[in-house]
């Protein structure tokens, strides 16, 4: 008797073909993976846009509120020396020339203010990166952990089947913008010169959505009309 050969289970691998270009898996295109980024970007500009406008006229306005109040604090000391310096100009000329100070003596002085509020506003202006930053830096945006319900099974998935519309009138009232605005810090009162958000210019395409197929008229005919007479055998 022949020995029996055991029968090995054959492994049939199946892999998708890409679904925006239709390329067999085996060319290992990058349709997916660019089509995935421009989506990222798309759903970002859509959800993201409007918040950081926010934190932005939010940073800038309380970033101009302190630059200002640095400004006046420098140009208080500033005055003050000055008056100071114009009491001690008016006292001598009094004590020694019985007059008040000479008029080129008043005009040095204040061109030596006009010089220091100058020089102070320069000082105060270019603190802005720093004064920036720092009140970027007391924004808050908080990830949701792991182990929360929305992440685990969020109500647009597809293995929940019927539990999808009953669990998305439960979170109609808040959407995911208004959840990462409560968040973070509270922004401040309205203010007149706060920069609104960009209106939308366009209708976003899906990039992720696959390229038309042809079909099997164009299949039939290529490189010219399908109502092109047929061509002759010896060219002409």
């Amino acid at each position: 008797m022949y020995p029996r050969e055991k029968h090995r289970k054959s492994i049939i691998r199946m892999d998708p073909d890409c679904a925006i270009c239709h390329a067999p898996a085996t060319h290992a295109c990058d349709c997916e993976a660019k089509g995935l980024e421009h989506a990222v970007q798309q759903a970002e500009h859509r959800m993201m846009q409007s918040v950081y406008n926010e934190i932005r006229s939010w940073v800038r306005a309380h970033a101009q509120d302190y630059i200002l109040e640095y400004f006046r604090l420098l140009t208080e000391r500033r005055k003050a020396a000055h008056n100071q310096h114009m009491t001690q100009l008016t006292q001598t000329a009094y004590q020694y020339y019985r007059s008040p100070p000479h008029p080129s003596e008043i005009q040095a002085a204040q061109a030596t203010l006009k010089r220091g509020i100058d020089e102070d506003w320069q000082s105060s202006v270019q603190r802005y990166p720093e004064v920036l930053e720092y009140f970027f830096g007391l924004v808050e945006m908080n990830l949701p952990s792991e182990e929360d319900a929305a992440i685990k099974d969020p109500p647009l998935s597809a293995m929940n089947g019927a539990r999808k519309a009953r669990r998305s009138s439960t979170i109609a009232a808040e959407s995911a913008h208004e959840r990462v605005r409560h968040r973070r810090t509270p922004p401040p009162p309205a203010i007149r010169e706060r920069t609104p958000a960009p209106p939308l210019m366009h209708v976003v395409e899906n990039p992720m959505a696959p390229a038309p197929r042809p079909s099997r008229r164009q299949q039939g005919f290529p490189g010219r009309p399908p109502t092109a007479p047929p061509q002759s055998f010896y060219g002409y």
